[in-house]
């Protein structure tokens, strides 16, 4: 059954995206909100988008600059790039798991309350200058 397992695992490799990147999951927060927080952030500098992430009253910003400045610092101590040289090339917020809770209603009923959770995933690359 694991034939060629070495060679498809050196082709994996070979073929994985080397641009710094940083992903925090489970976040407590639903997705359409931390959306809207990294269309701002998509595309800018690193140092423009920490000081939108910073300026902004949003309460996914939070979040959103911690994994800012964890892909920041990926870049910095594991690829020795210059933090000032990057920029947001992707960012996206996935859907992850659904807390599912009850909320009491009239007449002895219940209706459901979906709690949304997301991963917020931020992946930077040094600008051609």
């Amino acid at each position: 059954m694991a034939t060629r397992v070495r060679e498809k695992s050196k082709q994996r490799q070979e073929n994985r995206d080397k641009r710094p990147h940083a992903v925090a999951k489970n976040i407590r927060i639903s997705p359409y909100k931390v959306r809207a927080v990294l269309d701002v952030i998509r595309g800018k500098s690193y140092v423009e988008a920490v000081a939108l992430l910073k300026a902004m009253n949003k309460s996914s910003c939070e979040p959103v600059l911690k994994v800012v400045n964890s892909a920041a610092a990926n870049a910095e101590n594991n690829l020795g790039m210059n933090k000032d040289s990057l920029y947001v090339a992707a960012c996206y917020a996935d859907q992850g798991f659904t807390l599912k809770r009850m909320m009491p209603k009239a007449k002895g009923r219940g209706t459901r309350l979906l709690k949304r959770t997301s991963h917020i995933t931020v992946i930077l690359d040094a600008a051609n200058i």
